[in-house]
Order: C-alpha cells, then structure tokens, then sequence
C-alpha cells in the first residue's frame, strides 16, 4: 500500500501545462470535487465543450476543452438548490503526485477559490493537516475584521451588534 501525502486545507493545483498554481480548497466536508468552468455547452454531436476559469480570473486562457467521456450530477448548491451538472475526469497535480479526478464543472466566480477539492478525491491517497495551509487568503475573514472592531471601542461594538435593532 502507498503511502499517504500529506496535505493541508490549501494547496496550489496544476492541471498539466494548461493551468499551474491554481489554489485549491481541501474541503473533507464536500463529498466531490468542483472546478470554474465557463462557456459550457453541448454541440450537436454530443461533445462537451467548456473552458477552465472565466474571462475574471488569472487563470483563464480561453482555450476551448473538448470531452466526449463525461456524466452529469444533481449537486445540492452552498444555497440549498439543487442544480445539474457536468463532470469530467482530469488529471490533476496535488501536494507532488499526479491523480485522476473526477471534477463538477460549475461558475466558482464568487468563490474566493477555483477550485475545491472534496473527500473522493482524496480519500485513500491524501491525509489532510488543517494547521497546514499552502495558500494564503487574499482577503481577512469577517472574524478578524469583527475583532479589530471590538478592540477599537467594545461598548460602540456591542451597541451596534447586540442591542435591539443592531446589525446581527
């Protein structure tokens, strides 16, 4: 049996000479995989076209991917909706090994993160460390911000947050 890399809750991901550097979520709670797809659509022989990222993203180059081998999923979105849609096998380098995933193909433009990579993908290959994270966020949480808030002036911070009629 290989042994298991381990990982943290983010990592860079490269999907071949096509697209390097890509942070990726590690998300153990998601049970598949998703990556930023634009421009999908089915022609009229059945080929699944799409390109990776959307024009907003460094990542997106504009190139036109072409399956033939692909299936669809009802997805229960972060809002609760249930969506359709189309997955596909890449291959994909993480934390130094190369590994077939199968990725939804979905708009992750307002995600902080292209790519999310779920429990299937990993499992049985990855370990994951969540102290360890490869990718740093590109903006503060709300948390932090909250709390360099309450350290300006905690009664101003309580009046705002908890008293009647107070943002929550």
């Amino acid at each position: 049996m290989k042994e298991k890399t381990i990982i943290g809750s983010t990592e860079l991901v490269d999907f071949g000479k096509r697209a390097q550097k890509v942070p990726a979520k590690i998300d153990t709670g998601a049970d598949s995989s998703a990556v930023w797809a634009s421009n999908i659509r089915i022609d009229k022989d059945g080929v699944l076209k799409f390109s990776l990222f959307g024009k907003g993203s460094p990542y997106y180059n504009g190139k036109i991917f072409k399956r033939t081998d692909y299936s669809v999923a009802s997805v229960r979105s972060a809002m609760g909706q249930n969506q359709i849609r189309y997955r596909t096998h890449f291959w994909v380098n993480l934390g130094g090994r190369k590994i077939k995933m199968l990725m939804n193909l979905s708009d992750r433009s307002k995600n902080e993160f292209p790519v999310l990579i779920g429990r299937r993908s990993i499992s049985g290959k990855f370990l994951v460390d969540v102290s360890r994270k490869n990718v740093r966020r590109k903006k503060p949480s709300v948390t932090a911000s909250l709390n360099e808030e309450v350290k300006l002036n905690p009664y101003e911070f309580y009046k705002k947050y908890h008293q009647k009629g107070g943002k929550k």
